[in-house]
């Protein structure tokens, strides 16, 4: 009988250079600990490090690349692919190179509406697909609806552009022009912000500051509720988990078959009371 023949599929990643495996493995360190009890350094709990990890090698090479993945991967005794899963469900992990800057312009429905889309085609034709410096993409919500349309850079808000003003950004980024956010400190390259996001100190000037005030657009919806006098329900009002108030016959009733199976296919669901 012939030996057992054993294929590997695929080219195993080149390892970091040894000097950018130390540098990597010191910082990882770091990284770990937080999320492992000192007595118990192997603890599954460890693998919680696996976002701010991924961030790391991100600043190290501009995006999760192969090397980066095994070495997420052995860090916390994980396979390729539970990393690689987790690295490409998220979409602020990157799986291509990325330049310097990364313009990202929200398309979600309201940043659309008021111009998102007009704005990321700009940038597309503005920016080409091989640029070293500018990498131009579109984003998911980033809950700055009450200034859309919106651009970030590097994960920094720029408020309510247009055509115009986004492109005057990435010429201002190619000119070496300082760029400072519509909120938030001068920006930092795309590998030293994946750096902070790993967990490591931010020493820009100002950019940990306490304070400040919420703007107009965010305060719209309140001041509207204020004049016209409407008011959150009271206490007593609240129900439980969006059905009749508590202390009423029907959440009695819930109370009572909420911990029930689900009626099979074939049963029949009674209707709603009153209906």
């Amino acid at each position: 009988m012939s030996d057992p023949v054993f294929v590997r599929l695929g080219t195993k990643p080149a390892p970091y250079p040894d000097d950018v495996r130390e540098r990597l493995d010191r910082d990882a360190d770091l990284i770990v600990a937080r999320y492992s009890p000192p007595e118990q350094p192997d603890s599954k709990m460890s693998r919680s490090a696996l976002l701010p990890l991924l961030h790391l090698v991100q600043s190290e090479e501009g995006y999760v690349s192969p090397t980066g993945i095994e070495f997420c991967a052995q860090r916390l005794g994980l396979t390729g692919a539970e990393v690689a899963a987790v690295s490409t469900f998220y979409s602020m992990y990157r799986r291509e190179p990325t330049g310097d800057y990364l313009v990202g312009v929200c398309t979600n429905t309201l940043c659309a509406v008021m111009g998102g889309d007009a704005v990321h085609n700009a940038l597309r034709d503005h920016v080409a697909d091989d640029d070293s410096l500018v990498t131009v993409t579109h984003i998911e919500c980033n809950a700055a609806c009450d200034y859309a349309p919106v651009v970030m850079v590097n994960w920094e808000f720029f408020d309510n552009q247009t055509p115009e003003t986004a492109r005057t950004i990435v010429d201002d980024l190619r000119s070496g022009r300082e760029v400072v956010p519509t909120r938030g400190a001068s920006l930092m390259t795309f590998r030293e912000t994946e750096r902070v996001l790993a967990g490591f100190p931010d020493e820009r000037l100002g950019a940990v500051h306490a304070g400040g005030q919420p703007g107009d657009p965010t305060l719209a919806g309140l001041r509207v509720a204020h004049d016209k006098g409407m008011t959150a329900p009271a206490v007593s009002e609240a129900t439980d988990s969006g059905s009749a108030p508590l202390g009423s016959e029907s959440a009695a009733a819930a109370a009572t078959t909420k911990d029930k199976p689900a009626p099979a296919p074939s049963a029949s669901v009674p209707p709603e009371k009153g209906r």
